[in-house]
């Protein structure tokens, strides 16, 4: 399965680019709903993600949870998440079913408050 349709790439790609106009206009930081949620379905990873950097689109932008009690906003590159493999051996999934209804810093609160991701 690849990790994002290409609906939400392109949306990913469109929040990048609209999260670098409104840095460099020195607007605040854009908060966007997550477009996708990934997992390890043997493994307590999990990783929201809002954009993809519009110059380097491997690299994600989103709240990465890796099951250790310290989730955080951050960075990480898809090409790393794709070869990744849990304690069974499965990939990285792709959530199917989530739907963000609030924005990464209402997830990235909730996280930080109990130690890990809720979704």
């Amino acid at each position: 399965m690849k990790l994002l349709t290409n609906e939400q790439h392109t949306q990913l790609l469109a929040n990048g680019r609209a999260q670098r106009h409104a840095i460099r206009t020195n607007q605040s930081a854009l908060d966007f709903i997550p477009v996708a949620k990934l997992f390890t379905p043997d493994a307590g990873g999990t990783w929201l993600l809002t954009e993809l950097d519009p110059e380097e689109p491997d690299l994600a932008f989103g709240l990465c949870d890796l099951g250790l009690g310290a989730p955080e906003l951050g960075y990480v590159r898809l090409s790393e998440l794709e070869s990744l493999r849990g304690p069974m051996g499965l990939p990285i999934e792709r959530d199917l079913y989530f739907d963000a209804d609030s924005p990464i810093s209402a997830y990235a609160a909730e996280a930080h408050r109990v130690g890990r991701l809720v979704t």
